[in-house]
């Protein structure tokens, strides 16, 4: 008797984003890791909404990115676009609206901090959208990502310019350090769905790193961290890596 109530209210996940869905085991499935679906004898797992969430966000924050800056060139619209779509930001609005509490993890994952990795968390968002655009159509889809990006597209973008994090610790590196960013890659997972960390060193220190599904992105975000630990004055100190997991 509960689940009919449950499908009126929405989870409260759901209440968080403004989006119900009618379809209660779609929802349940956007939620779901492989690795609940494989402790469970091979439940559908969330990784086909994950592609098509991918596809509805990118669109979506194209499409506004375009409207909102009918001057910029392409070249700058798609660094925009770069900044704002990355797994770090996604991860970053999951946490915003408590994703980590809800997404279904197997005991193994759970256990070692699964619920709080930004690969899981920026793959179960996509998921998330993916399940909306499914259930609720794109005008929902739409609003949901927008509530959610519209600060980031006028917080991160400034006047049109994307902070590009690696030419500002070049330059930083060569001014106060006299020395250029050095990067260091490694990859992980399959094929189709490859994952990159990226570590940044400085005369021979490691000053920040950094993961994503590109190896640009990995260099980005491990170059943000570095320029954020240089502008801080921690020039001298020597950092070891993140263990962010991919």
């Amino acid at each position: 008797m509960a689940r009919p109530r449950l499908a009126r209210r929405g989870s409260a996940l759901e209440r968080r984003l403004g989006a119900i869905l009618r379809d209660r085991e779609l929802w349940e499935q956007a939620l779901t890791h492989r690795s609940y679906a494989y402790e469970r004898g091979g439940l559908p797992t969330n990784e086909r909404l994950e592609f098509l969430g991918d596809a509805v966000l990118g669109i979506v924050v194209t499409d506004q990115l375009y409207k909102e800056f009918p001057n910029q060139p392409e070249g700058d619209l798609a660094k925009m676009r770069a900044a704002l779509v990355n797994m770090t930001v996604l991860a970053d609005v999951g946490r915003e609206i408590g994703l980590g509490d809800a997404v279904k993890l197997g005991r193994g994952e759970e256990l070692t901090g699964g619920k709080d990795k930004s690969s899981i968390l920026a793959d179960t968002l996509e998921a998330v959208i993916g399940a909306i655009y499914l259930d609720r159509g794109i005008r929902k889809a739409r609003r949901v990502i927008l509530d959610l990006f519209i600060p980031r597209i006028r917080g991160q973008v400034e006047g049109g310019v994307v902070h590009d994090y690696k030419t500002t610790l070049q330059e930083l590196a060569a001014a106060q350090l006299s020395t250029l960013p050095e990067y260091s890659l490694s990859e992980s997972g399959p094929d189709h769905a490859k994952r990159f960390k990226a570590v940044v060193s400085l005369s021979g220190i490691s000053y920040g790193s950094g993961a994503g599904r590109s190896k640009k992105e990995a260099e980005q975000a491990a170059a943000r961290v570095a320029v954020e630990r240089l502008r801080s004055g921690a020039l001298q100190k020597p950092v070891a890596a993140e263990q962010e997991e991919m």
